[in-house]
C-alpha cells in the first residue's frame, strides 16, 4: 500500500519498519506492562520512492534523527494506545518529507539604505558620548 506525500510522491509501506516499545509517558501501571510507544524507521539513503533532490534535503533537515545506518528514526509516545502512536509517527514522517519537497526560498543580498546607514552611525555616536560621560572625573587640587 502507498502512503501519499504529495500529488507526485508516495511512499511504499514496505519501506517502513515499525516496532513497539515501552513508553516513558503517563499511563499508570499500564505503561509498565504494554509496549505502546511506536518507533518508526525509514531508510532515507536507500529509498527508491524519494527523488535525489528530496533525499538530500531530507538528510539535511533530519540529520539529528538519522542513525549511522542512514535510517530516520521517529519515536511516538504521546498517546496511550499503539494505534494512535503509530498514526502519529507516520504523520510526523509525512510532514517531514513534505517539508523536504518544498524548495527553500533563495536569499537575495540587499544593501542598507543611506538613511539606515546614517541612523546606525548616529546611534553609535550617541552611545560613544554616553560612555564617554562615564569616564574618570578629574579632581580639582
Amino acid at each position: 500500500m502507498k502512503i501519499p506525500i504529495t500529488r507526485d510522491l508516495a511512499l511504499d509501506e514496505a519501506e517502513l519498519r515499525e516496532t513497539f516499545i515501552r513508553a516513558s509517558c503517563p499511563g499508570g501501571q499500564n505503561v509498565n506492562k504494554v509496549a505502546t510507544a511506536a518507533q518508526l524507521r525509514f531508510d532515507v539513503r536507500r529509498s527508491p520512492s524519494l527523488p535525489d533532490v528530496v533525499r538530500a534535503r531530507l538528510l539535511q533537515l533530519a540529520r539529528h534523527r538519522i542513525n549511522a545506518r542512514g535510517e530516520l528514526v521517529i519515536t511516538a509516545q504521546r498517546f496511550r494506545t499503539q494505534e494512535q502512536n503509530r498514526a502519529d509517527a507516520r504523520a510526523r514522517l509525512v510532514a517531514l518529507i513534505r517539508q523536504a519537497t518544498r524548495l527553500p526560498k533563495p536569499r537575495r543580498a540587499t544593501k542598507p539604505s543611506p538613511a539606515a546607514k546614517e541612523r546606525r552611525l548616529a546611534g553609535k555616536k550617541h552611545r560613544s558620548r554616553v560612555k564617554g560621560w562615564r569616564g574618570h572625573v578629574p579632581s580639582e587640587a
